[in-house]
């Protein structure tokens, strides 16, 4: 199987990395608009580069992995459609509701596999927490407390083309609350600060932020995400029922130190640093079964139109974060409505 990945930076050149040990994936070329970059990682892979998106496709692709910046996303699902190839792109699918709800209908009128990079959904913790709440053993859900947390803060160039701490980080959040409990989220109430660096305020961003979300059962769940975790990187769910509850990220590298003195012993040695590392495994799996898809053997498991639903989640954040009123999540959906798909 041939596969082809474009945008070889810090995601990209990991998911390079990945990809040879994918079994089936025979042939790996690389192609990003730095043509320099995606020639030095091809070189450190022992893997081929190609000069342009087009010669990449012209190549005979099995398959395509986007990894490029947020906002080529849209435009590169489009093109593989075109190319009649499938597609593994990372989220989102676009910068606005708009771009995302054009790649919706494209893919929903074709029959070419469109996987969206949804890396949660892979993760044992996240697995194992899912089918004890859909199994009836945690009882009824009461409430779920979401947290993604970055250690250190990410370079002022990339705030203004991220689409903002809700959509960047929070969507992940969002996108695994709907995915585990398959409910779907009907309002929020969200609130941003500034507490760090001048760029995130310049780029009309926040580096924290916290909201209160209601589910179409009456469910509850917090959602909170900052930029300046020093303890480490921390993404943890709390998923607490009638009858029991589970706990996810809770292993030996989770960055909670205890303030109680006879639990002191409780600090992790080796904290995780990156969403790289605390997703390591699900990467790993999640485009072990992108292989799949491209091989026509499975289905796509986060196909754009669920990406969308996180999104108008995210967008409803982030209007209520400016206007400091609650919003319904039916009131940023697009006016030709859209399908509601569940996990």
């Amino acid at each position: 199987m041939k596969i082809g990945l474009i945008g070889t930076g810090r995601i990209g050149a990991f998911h390079a990395r990945t990809l040879l040990g994918v079994p089936g994936v025979t042939d790996l070329v690389v192609a990003d608009a730095d043509t320099a970059r995606a020639a030095s990682l091809a070189e450190a892979l022992g893997v081929r580069s190609a000069a342009s998106i087009g010669e990449l496709y012209a190549d005979g692709l099995d398959g395509v992995v986007i990894t490029a910046a947020t906002s080529a996303h849209a435009a590169l699902i489009h093109q593989a459609l075109d190319a009649g190839v499938p597609v593994f792109c990372e989220k989102p699918v676009a910068l606005d509701v708009p771009g995302t709800v054009a790649v919706v209908e494209r893919a929903q009128a074709g029959s070419v596999p469109v996987q969206i990079g949804f890396q949660r959904r892979f993760d044992a913790g996240y697995l194992a927490a899912r089918e004890a709440l859909r199994s009836g053993e945690l009882g009824w859900l009461h409430t779920l407390r979401a947290c993604t947390s970055d250690r250190t803060p990410p370079p002022a160039a990339y705030i203004p083309t991220s689409g903002g701490l809700f959509r960047d980080c929070g969507i992940h959040d969002f996108d695994i609350l709907r995915w585990l409990t398959g409910r779907e989220v009907v309002s929020v109430f969200a609130q941003g600060a500034n507490r760090g660096a001048s760029f995130f305020a310049d780029g009309d961003d926040v580096d924290t932020c916290a909201a209160l979300l209601r589910f179409d059962d009456d469910t509850l769940a917090t959602v909170t995400a900052t930029r300046y975790n020093g303890a480490g990187h921390d993404v943890r769910l709390e998923v607490c029922g009638s009858e029991g509850a589970r706990f996810v990220g809770l292993d030996d590298r989770a960055p909670l130190p205890s303030a109680e003195a006879k639990l002191s012993w409780r600090r992790a040695a080796d904290p995780y640093a990156t969403f790289m590392e605390r997703f390591h495994d699900a990467y790993v799996t999640e485009l072990g079964v992108f292989a799949e898809v491209a091989a026509g053997r499975a289905p796509s498991p986060c196909s754009p139109a669920e990406a969308l639903e996180a999104l108008y989640v995210a967008e409803a954040c982030e209007r209520s974060r400016r206007t400091g009123e609650p919003v319904a999540v039916a009131d940023v959906r697009a006016p030709s409505g859209s399908p509601t798909p569940r996990g």
